[in-house]
């Protein structure tokens, strides 16, 4: 028997994970994994002049949208946590974030000049941005992938990107607080590129990681 069969039979008679026992492993590898990526940009690169951070409307813009996000992801990874859950909610949710994010870049990119939209897509960090978003989330992406393996998850591969998804977005919401950048364009592709690095790479992982 292979031992995707054994997963579909061992799973087709479980029960659900209790809430609290995904909660217990999920929220204490999601603070230290995002308290790793705060340090790592505040330490590492340095955050906004505070009088720039309070100022501006960019840097709420962008934690919107990295928040959002890393909640909708969240909760898609603790409901690929166990191995009997609709993923739905989240799922959507997740699509419905990246969505509105998408058509923000697209219509700022629009409203500009022909001659500025080159600076409103690419910026000046437009080459190590994803990058940079990648390196940060790999902290919480290694804390949730040890959370996964101490639960249930019958979908490595989904499971494994939701966590790549989640720790992305917690990587950019980090990140947010030392880039300059200000464009929603700019946010909407390097933002999302780096956060879809890090969904690729924990989907990579899963089903070495997570493999029961």
């Amino acid at each position: 028997m292979h031992t995707d069969q054994l997963i579909s039979m061992l799973a087709a008679g479980a029960g659900p994970v209790p809430r609290a026992a995904v909660a217990r492993r999920v929220a204490p590898a999601l603070a230290l994994g995002g308290g790793l990526a705060l340090a790592l940009v505040l330490l590492g690169l340095g955050p906004l002049p505070a009088a720039q951070a309070r100022a501006d409307v960019a840097l709420w813009m962008k934690l919107g949208y990295a928040g959002a996000l890393a909640a909708a992801a969240v909760a898609l990874t603790a409901r690929l946590a166990r191995p009997v859950a609709r993923t739905g909610g989240p799922a959507g949710a997740a699509a419905a974030v990246l969505l509105g994010m998408a058509v923000l870049g697209a219509a700022a990119w629009w409203a500009t000049p022909a001659e500025g939209r080159a600076l409103q897509w690419l910026g000046r960090s437009w080459v190590s941005c994803p990058w940079i978003v990648l390196g940060v989330s790999l902290p919480t992406l290694a804390t949730l992938l040890w959370a996964l393996r101490g639960l249930a998850p019958t979908r490595p591969v989904q499971a494994g990107a939701a966590a790549g998804l989640a720790a992305g977005a917690v990587g950019a919401l980090a990140y947010a607080l030392h880039c300059p950048e200000r464009s929603a364009t700019f946010v909407a592709v390097w933002y999302t590129l780096g956060i879809a690095l890090a969904a690729g790479l924990g989907a990579l992982l899963g089903p070495r990681v997570l493999r029961w």
